[in-house]
């Protein structure tokens, strides 16, 4: 269990921060950016929910907001490292949790028609907050690819990103009286001019 008695530290003026393992990096690290994304994508979720999402979408959220602590957790700790300070295991992100978001996006995307076109990020007040989860989460995916460049991490962390943004997708046309509401782009609409 997380003990926080004090929130300032002091630790991190000189610009490092410590990592799970104590281990001491900048806050620059490309480990540290990628856990700073998903604490920012956990905030996007908070915006989603403070905007109204329905009784059915609540729940979901939340299960989500505590998966993507237990993301952070995951890459907090490198893989890697075999010392831990503690005497428990490193917290990892399961193919169990990836399987959850599976089924939730395809209950959902049941209720909606299918599409002939891309749709625009808006609609409803909590479809827009949802596409910008959803595009907050694509941009997290993509620091945790480059993460993956540098050292090794949970696979099950990028393929965890790259489904929620999917289940922010169709969460987010569910939003939009399951679609009705959705505006689609119209490729090339404007190139006339007006």
């Amino acid at each position: 269990m997380v003990h926080l008695n004090r929130i300032y530290t002091k630790s991190g003026d000189a610009g490092q921060t410590s990592l799970g393992n104590g281990r001491r990096v900048f806050k620059t690290d490309p480990r540290i950016c990628a856990y700073g994304g998903v604490d920012e994508l956990n905030s996007v979720i908070g915006v989603v929910l403070a905007n109204g999402p329905t009784d059915l979408e609540m729940p979901i959220l939340i299960h989500i907001q505590n998966d993507l602590f237990d993301i952070g957790a995951d890459l907090c700790v490198p893989e890697s490292e075999t010392e831990i300070p503690t005497a428990t295991k490193p917290l990892r992100v399961t193919e169990a949790q990836v399987i959850q978001l599976e089924r939730w996006i395809d209950a959902a995307n049941e209720k909606l028609s299918p599409l002939n076109s891309f749709v625009l990020p808006g609609g409803t007040v909590c479809a827009a907050h949802l596409h910008h989860a959803r595009t907050v989460c694509r941009r997290v995916e993509i620091g945790v690819l480059k993460l993956t460049s540098h050292e090794d991490i949970n696979p099950q962390i990028a393929i965890y990103l790259n489904r929620l943004s999917d289940l922010f997708f169709v969460m987010a046309r569910a939003a939009n009286n399951n679609g009705l509401r959705d505006v689609l782009w119209i490729p090339g609409a404007n190139r006339a001019g007006l």
